[in-house]
């Protein structure tokens, strides 16, 4: 008979240190013994890639990709080997993993790779003498044979792209009891969701929501993988996501995300020239910048472009408007890392009009200006002052009785 199988994702707050890795692991004997084989992804302990960046930062401004991708893979590595370490002597046959030892096969950029291609045979292999693996995520290796990482939140991309392989559910344990209409630290009355469509967790993710990556909801959408976000070792009932046609009752309004973690850029040039677009563009691409919201001006005074980006991207963005003056010596541009952006999301907006006449009008009548608004079939969001960020959150969720 064969053994029923998961993947679950530990964060780096659930290992942050060895009593939480040690019942951790009790936790997994005990799945084990009623019947499971587990494929569990982990994350480095507590803060430790961030010690490992400002390490770095102690010895140069300017490291190579690949170096500073090796380096921050170790924190992972150290956690995959203490967990199973623990396993292994409370008596589950155990194998620690890197994301290479895996066959998580990456491309492009080495800080910012992609998943292209994870072999099951190497887990149908390795779970005939073991009943856990556990695998370091956020990292895999590319056709160069060079150590890659995958980026912000790419943990939780490891765990949904192994469950996509290997066509199991994904079950992410985190600090948190699950997803929530908006951050219960901003509003603390947020309502917990028992359900949420993949396509509403996509957005609240890639708007600010912070609690899952947006890439691994995508997946788990793509190849319909069953994803469960709860506590790790809570009896509190978590959120399952799922397929939209799955939940019968459809809100205009599923959930207010509060992005803080962006920068907002303007540019400016006193004539329209494609040229400084083109070389613009090309260079944001080769340095992997995701540009958001974008908006643009072209008059008598020449052209103005506004867009947003995440603030992870700051040394990068300074280096590459510095380089286009060397090009374009009449341009301008300011960075403000002042503002935050607002979202709405619900799927209902679809069936239902005036959601954006009504959140315009709230944000009026409550003197929030908001300077750059874009939509989506199902997401509206606005450009605040960072100073207004947690009362408009407040006001729009009592605003659409969330």
């Amino acid at each position: 008979m064969e053994l029923e199988k998961s993947v679950l994702k530990f964060g780096g707050s659930s290992v942050s240190d060895f009593t939480k890795i040690k019942n951790i692991a009790e936790m997994l004997r005990t799945r084990v013994m009623q019947g499971e084989q587990l494929i569990v992804v982990v994350s480095a302990m507590g803060k430790m890639t961030d010690e490992l960046m400002a390490n770095v930062s102690t010895l140069t401004t300017s490291p190579k990709d690949q170096e500073l991708a090796l380096l921050l893979t170790t924190g992972e590595q150290q956690t995959v080997s203490y967990l199973s370490m623990v396993l292994n002597d409370i008596g589950i046959n155990a194998k620690a993993m890197t994301g290479y030892q895996a066959g998580i096969k990456t491309v492009g950029h080495h800080l910012k790779s992609r998943i292209a291609e994870i072999n099951p045979d190497t887990f149908e292999q390795a779970f005939n003498t073991n009943d856990v693996l556990v695998i370091a995520g956020f990292q895999g290796i590319n056709d160069a044979f060079e150590v890659t990482t995958l980026g912000r939140g790419g943990s939780d991309t490891t765990a949904v792209a192994l469950a996509a392989s290997n066509n199991i559910p994904c079950e992410i344990y985190t600090d948190v009891d699950g997803i929530y209409a908006t951050d219960p630290r901003v509003y603390s009355h947020a309502k917990r969701l028992d359900y949420v469509s993949y396509e509403e967790m996509m957005e609240m993710s890639a708007l600010g929501a912070g609690v899952l990556e947006t890439r691994s909801v995508e997946l788990a959408n793509n190849y319909n993988i069953p994803l469960y976000l709860g506590r790790t070792l809570s009896n509190v009932k978590g959120t399952w996501i799922m397929s939209q046609t799955e939940i019968l009752e459809k809100k205009a309004v599923t959930g207010v995300a509060l992005d803080t973690h962006m920068m907002h850029v303007t540019i400016s040039y006193p004539l329209p020239d494609n040229r400084l677009l083109t070389e613009l563009f090309n260079k944001l691409e080769a340095g992997a910048v995701n540009v958001d919201m974008i908006s643009q001006i072209v008059n008598l005074e020449g052209l103005q472009m506004s867009f947003t980006i995440k603030d992870t991207d700051a040394i990068q963005i300074s280096s590459i408007l510095e380089a286009l003056k060397e090009n374009f010596s009449a341009l301008g541009f300011k960075i403000n890392e002042e503002y935050v952006k607002i979202s709405l999301i619900g799927s209902g907006m679809r069936d239902m009009s005036g959601v954006a006449s009504k959140a315009f009008i709230t944000l009026i009548e409550n003197n929030i200006a908001f300077y750059q608004t874009t939509t989506s079939e199902i997401s509206i969001s606005c450009v605040i002052d960072a100073e207004n960020g947690e009362r408009a959150v407040q006001t729009l969720y009592q605003a659409f009785d969330i």
